[in-house]
């Protein structure tokens, strides 16, 4: 199969890249990295890369949080429109196969139970709350503590940020242009991605690349709230290997199929931190109490639905992942 991979020269679409080779496939990088006309934005562009594609892994995006509300035009415009144009192309062209890089951020906050009232949805955390560092969400009915637990495909989607907007959005695109043509869509929502080739320290830039590039400088890793936040920390490798076996999968026709992608064992991000300082030789982390609005307490999904349907399964554990990053070097971009 020929598969055109756009951002197929950053992070995860480097991997993905080589995991395409690896099954035998043919990948086709498009990537303003490599080429800057090579921008998904552009349809003419578009249209000409797509020649003898048979596949698109879309890999390309603005991603992070971001630092404020002024980032809003740029995340939609490399986003949202970027994956307009390039649908648009692959209807013109034929190409009748896609899988997005689809995010948990997607979800919102994660899945809570109260004892009293079953599964509930809190709302966004109040400023207030944050400041006096009560950072754990409560009952939205009693009040009471809750138990943080794993969110299905299915679960009702809340984005909190303009990022999480713009991913969404990307997936009712996808949905959408799927209906319109009878083509296949996936959208794999990865967890916190984190190994090798991970962009360094930069806004947009992902926890575990925060803590990496402190500990290049020598410097404490600086874990905000209380560091108790829960995560799914999910190698790239598997990411990439996801890809593949999404790219190679009998989808259904005519509709978006989303399926979570991590590694199935949440860790919370002060745990993150120390398993990576102790494998870098570094300081230990400190828990500063700070805190980003927009970030979500816990977060971790269930990916049983990928591991079923498309028999994929991760091969990088926590502890050799971490030892893996604590050596691998960051790109500068």
């Amino acid at each position: 199969m020929r598969v055109m991979v756009t951002g197929g020269a950053g992070f995860i679409g480097s991997h993905v890249v080589e995991a395409l080779r690896a099954r035998g496939h043919e990948p086709v990088v498009y990537d303003v990295r490599t080429d800057p006309a090579a921008d998904v934005r552009v349809a003419g562009a578009v249209r000409d890369a797509l020649s003898g594609v048979d596949a698109v892994c879309h890999q390309a995006a603005m991603v992070g949080l971001g630092t404020g509300f002024a980032d809003a035009p740029d995340y939609v415009s490399h986003n949202d429109l970027g994956t307009a144009v390039l649908l648009a192309a692959m209807e013109e062209t034929g190409v009748g196969r896609l899988v997005l890089a689809g995010s948990m951020v997607v979800y919102g906050e994660g899945r809570y139970s109260c004892a009293r009232h079953g599964v509930v949805r809190p709302g966004p955390r109040a400023v207030a709350d944050l400041a006096a560092g009560r950072f754990e969400p409560l009952c939205p009915v009693c009040g009471a503590a809750l138990s943080p637990g794993l969110v299905g495909e299915d679960a009702p989607v809340d984005p909190r940020n303009v990022y999480a907007t713009t991913k969404l959005t990307q997936e009712h695109l996808a949905a959408a242009w799927a209906r319109s043509t009878g083509g296949t869509a996936v959208s794999l929502r990865y967890h916190n991605v984190y190994g090798p080739r991970m962009p360094r320290d930069t806004p947009y830039a992902g926890v575990a690349s925060f803590f990496r590039s402190a500990l290049a400088r020598g410097e404490t890793p600086r874990v905000f709230e209380d560091g108790r936040q829960r995560r799914d920390f999910v190698h790239v490798r598997d990411v990439a290997s996801a890809n593949v076996a999404a790219l190679e999968a009998d989808t259904a026709r005519g509709a978006l199929t989303a399926y979570n992608t991590g590694s199935g064992t949440p860790h919370t991000v002060g745990a993150m931190a120390r398993a990576l300082a102790s494998a870098y030789g570094g300081p230990e982390p400190v828990v500063t109490g700070e805190y980003r609005l927009g970030d979500v307490r816990h977060i971790t999904a269930d990916s049983s639905r990928l591991r079923t349907d498309l028999s994929w399964k991760p091969e990088v554990t926590f502890e050799d992942g971490m030892r893996e990053f604590a050596a691998a070097g960051l790109r500068g971009d």
